[in-house]
């Protein structure tokens, strides 16, 4: 079976399923996956880009959480990202570190990623394609997002695929 008609497949139903997701996101280039993903953010259709990326920080393994939260400092710059959330993050962070470790992330709750990733959002809305990219390269974790999200991206990654 072809990618197209994957794709096909997985939106025919309605809300797509984990099962063709994971199919989906196999076959298609990781910018197509992280393209469809931002669009998943950035959608009316969906909650807030922080609801949505503080789930998957609350699905995500040590490694994971600290990888994203590097992200968006590398996006914003350690001080801006340190004063997110009521300083969340800087507290964590420490004096000069410009990288957060497993251990310091773990130190998050989902709701404060949430309100740093709002936050960020606003200050930088560039970030969505920023962390769109970084849960690309964890597609596993995209599919806990649930149908609508799954959905948007999934059509937004035929769309591209389309179009080109």
């Amino acid at each position: 079976m072809g990618l197209m008609d994957m794709l096909n497949q997985a939106l025919g139903g309605g809300s797509p399923s984990a099962q063709h997701f994971d199919q989906v996101a196999q076959q298609v280039p990781g910018n197509v996956l992280a393209g469809g993903l931002a669009q998943a953010f950035r959608s009316d259709q969906t909650p807030a880009i922080g609801n949505m990326v503080g789930q998957l920080f609350g699905n995500s393994n040590g490694a994971q959480q600290a990888g994203m939260l590097n992200q968006i400092i590398a996006a914003l710059g350690p001080a801006a990202a340190g004063g997110l959330a009521g300083g969340a993050l800087g507290q964590v962070l420490g004096p000069g570190s410009t990288q957060v470790t497993p251990a310091q992330a773990s130190q998050l709750t989902p709701q404060q990623v949430q309100d740093m990733v709002n936050q960020a959002h606003q200050a930088n809305p560039g970030i969505a394609d920023q962390l769109a990219s970084f849960y690309a390269q964890h597609s596993g974790l995209i599919k806990t997002l649930g149908g609508a999200a799954m959905a948007i991206a999934l059509a937004k990654m035929k769309d591209h695929l389309t179009d080109s």
